[in-house]
């Protein structure tokens, strides 16, 4: 059976970026022969010349012209739901697929517990990795995302989650999960969240090694303000532990930040106090979307935590020697 693919692509002031990186999107496709695609890319209130360039010159793209900035979780969420094709590419503008970047990736896909799969990020003029599997540490009720891995001797291997620059993913399944987090908008944290909530569910995300696309380094959320990027950095890991974690982990994790909340108070941390404060008066959302997924867990009768997530990930490199990073 040929799977067919809506390739999503969030955009805000990139016009540049797709110039630079939409043909590899359709040599890509072409390529791997995948002839029922669509792309899809949804426009985040731009203000530079983006959707003018889109409906000049890709006609045949669908453009979701959002009226106000949503961030990145809200403005993709729009792109999802316009899709109608067997798989969702989540693809960042600033991302030049190689040819081969999805002959490598249909194959899982035909194994129902699939959620998706994300390929490996090189750089632009070097084949240095800037990412790879998504390792999964985790102590007691704290969770910790930013180290990848590899193996020189397996191609395919577990991740975490999938990150949001190139997430090849079933359409049914992210439908049933929501999307991503609006919560988290405007960035940091959503394809985290989306991942753990996928393998809590009973689904499984991959990375693919030989699947390749490229990347410089990222530029534009250093575009934004030092001070706002570290607030909403450490609400949205809170937000993240409190959803996250059940029982007596989440009485902890509250324990330790009310510590945390102390300390940062006596040291006039303001950035850090503005970050919880927000935090606080989003509880009941937090407490809502909680609920939300605790019900579909029901409804599909899986209860894994993310200690049974961990477990499992590390289980199946036991026999591997894998290079952190």
């Amino acid at each position: 059976m040929e799977l067919s693919i809506s390739v999503v692509i969030p955009n805000y002031n990139g016009q540049e970026l797709l110039e630079n990186n939409l043909p590899s999107v359709y040599s890509a496709l072409q390529y791997s022969g995948i002839s029922d695609f669509e792309i899809i890319i949804p426009d985040d209130a731009s203000i530079d010349n983006s959707v003018h360039f889109i409906k000049s010159n890709y006609p045949e793209i669908i453009l979701v012209e959002n009226k106000t900035n949503k961030g990145f979780a809200g403005n993709t969420n729009t792109g999802i739901k316009q899709a109608q094709k067997d798989l969702v590419l989540i693809l960042n503008s600033d991302v030049k697929l190689t040819d081969q970047y999805f002959s490598q990736l249909l194959k899982y896909f035909y194994t129902p517990d699939t959620f998706g799969v994300t390929g490996r990020i090189v750089g632009l003029s070097s084949d240095k990795i800037q990412d790879g599997a998504k390792y999964p540490k985790y102590f007691f009720s704290n969770i910790a995302a930013t180290t990848n891995y590899i193996c020189k001797t397996q191609s395919s291997l577990y991740s975490l989650f999938l990150t949001g620059a190139n997430a090849l993913i079933d359409r049914k399944k992210i439908i049933e999960l929501g999307g991503f987090n609006e919560l988290f908008n405007p960035y940091y944290g959503e394809d985290l969240d989306l991942g753990l909530r996928a393998w809590r569910l009973g689904y499984k995300c991959y990375y693919e090694h030989s699947a390749i696309c490229r990347h410089p380094n990222s530029a534009t959320i250093k575009k934004e303000p030092p001070e706002k990027i570290k607030i909403i950095s450490s609400r949205n890991k809170m937000y993240l532990h409190f959803i996250h974690l059940d029982s007596f982990e989440q009485i902890f994790y509250l324990l330790r930040l009310l510590i945390k909340i102390i300390l940062k108070a006596v040291l006039f941390d303001l950035k850090y106090l503005k970050s919880f404060w927000i935090f606080l008066n989003s509880i009941r959302e937090c407490q809502s979307y909680k609920k939300r997924f605790y019900d579909l867990q029901q409804a599909r009768n899986v209860r894994l935590s993310i200690r049974d997530v961990v477990a499992l990930i590390n289980e199946s490199n036991k026999d591997y020697q894998i290079e952190k990073f």
